[in-house]
């Protein structure tokens, strides 16, 4: 099939095929994917003008929309950092598609761009499964822990059959709002951060995003949960949302940009049916991913995401130096 705005041909199924396999992984530690999609895009279907970065962003708005539900419905939205984490991106996400128009249209140069991102997200994941902040990976431990009996508890009332989850008491419930700080009960711990840093963070999150094409919830989500010490539980449903709220407005503002005297002679519209495409197969994805959620130990989530997350952005900056 010949997708004429981005110049892609590609067989229809790999599209939803890839988003599906990507999303069901990455939607359960609060991304929808789209950060691994955008390497594939690039290094795969050799789609690589800024038109990427809106397209990507299609993916969100398609593919988002199955993890909320089913993070809204089992009780797991962490509202107060959910409307930061909006609040803070929107503007960051309009500065970063001009930028991205005008000063990172070259695909080499936006690679590494790409790579250097991906290592700082792959650094903080990997800070926080090493342990090196004691008083995060205390916090953890406890998690870990309660997890853990919880398996043993389901696994003697079903027979010895195996049997893991999260208990059906394990929601957000908020505590206190303020300007200056938040705090909420999760699983009988509280946990609070504060709200200042955390709509500074999302403005610098939303520029990256609108450059990335990623909506900020990759950046947002391995953030709250190394440097905050938040649990991947809560913070999962609240950076997908932030994600697809700002990929609304990320794609509108590339769709003006196209028709602007900025984007002359360079590829900005977004290519619909190849981001829709995607986002069939996210939808799914990030739906079963969400439901596996709470059938998984957190640790696992962070290992598998930080080792592709490094795998990448080393491949991406040694190809602009090699």
């Amino acid at each position: 099939m010949h997708f004429p705005v981005s110049g892609v041909d590609v067989l229809p199924f790999i599209p939803p095929l890839v988003a599906f396999l990507v999303s069901s992984l990455t939607s359960s530690a609060g991304v929808s994917g789209a950060f691994l999609l955008m390497p594939f895009q690039m290094s795969v279907l050799n789609f690589t003008s800024p038109a990427v970065s809106p397209t990507n962003m299609i993916f969100n708005i398609v593919a988002i929309p199955g993890a909320l539900y089913s993070y809204i419905k089992e009780g797991r939205m962490a509202w107060p950092l959910t409307w930061a984490i909006i609040i803070g991106t929107l503007p960051g996400v309009f500065f970063g598609a001009w930028f991205r128009i005008l000063y990172l249209p070259n695909p080499k140069t936006f690679k590494l761009f790409v790579g250097f991102v991906l290592l700082y997200l792959g650094y903080r994941l990997l800070s926080e499964v090493m342990g090196w902040n004691k008083k995060v990976k205390a916090r953890n431990k406890n998690m870990q822990d309660k997890f853990a009996g919880q398996v043993a508890k389901l696994k003697e009332e079903n027979s010895g059959r195996v049997a893991a989850g999260l208990p059906a008491e394990a929601v957000v419930k908020t505590k206190s709002i303020s300007w200056k700080r938040v705090e909420y009960d999760f699983w009988g711990e509280t946990y609070s951060f504060g709200t200042l840093p955390i709509l500074i963070l999302s403005l610098v999150v939303g520029l990256i995003g609108g450059i990335y094409g990623i909506g900020g919830g990759a950046i947002i989500a391995p953030f709250c949960v190394a440097v905050l010490g938040l649990p991947i539980y809560t913070v999962a449903g609240a950076a997908m949302a932030g994600t697809f709220i700002t990929s609304i407005a990320g794609v509108t503002y590339y769709h003006i940009l196209a028709t602007s005297s900025i984007a002359a002679g360079v590829n900005v519209s977004p290519d619909w049916m190849l981001g829709i495409l995607f986002g069939v197969g996210g939808l799914l994805g990030t739906y079963v991913g969400a439901r596996l959620q709470k059938f998984m130990p957190d640790k696992l989530i962070k290992v598998i995401l930080t080792s592709l997350i490094l795998f990448l952005s080393i491949s991406y900056i040694g190809q602009y130096f090699f």
